[in-house]
């Protein structure tokens, strides 16, 4: 997260303001909104319903979250930067202070990890 999008951050909650105790099923809800708003850069669908988030760990007493995600190919031309990207989005969700992305690649990404909503908009049902 940028020092600017901390200060925009904390000026929406508020400077000073005390952290929100949200339960650990509100942040993560948060959390995959947030996942939501990330776009895979060949495919024109968000990473979580394609199905390239693999787990989501969520401290909500601290406010940290790991995210474990892989992409659709090992070669894929933004395996070096896409997971700060997901960082960033993440860090963006209100509650959470902290977010690590891990890029995982096992099990390889499959077309069955898709959402059917996706999988019918993409023409493949």
């Amino acid at each position: 997260m940028s020092v600017f999008d901390w200060f925009n951050k904390t000026e929406q909650n508020g400077a000073g303001a005390q952290p929100q105790t949200l339960s650990a099923e509100e942040l993560e809800e948060r959390v995959v909104t947030a996942l939501r708003t990330v776009f895979d850069p060949e495919i024109p669908v968000n990473i979580y319903d394609l199905g390239l988030i693999y787990g989501i760990t969520v401290d909500a007493a601290t406010g940290k979250v790991h995210v474990d995600m892989t992409l659709t190919a090992p070669g894929c031309p933004v395996a070096q930067t896409f997971p700060d990207t997901v960082k960033n989005a993440v860090e963006m969700a209100d509650g959470v202070t902290e977010a690590t992305v891990e890029l995982v690649w096992e099990p390889p990404w499959t077309r069955d990890r898709m959402s059917e909503a996706v999988q019918l908009e993409l023409g493949m049902l």
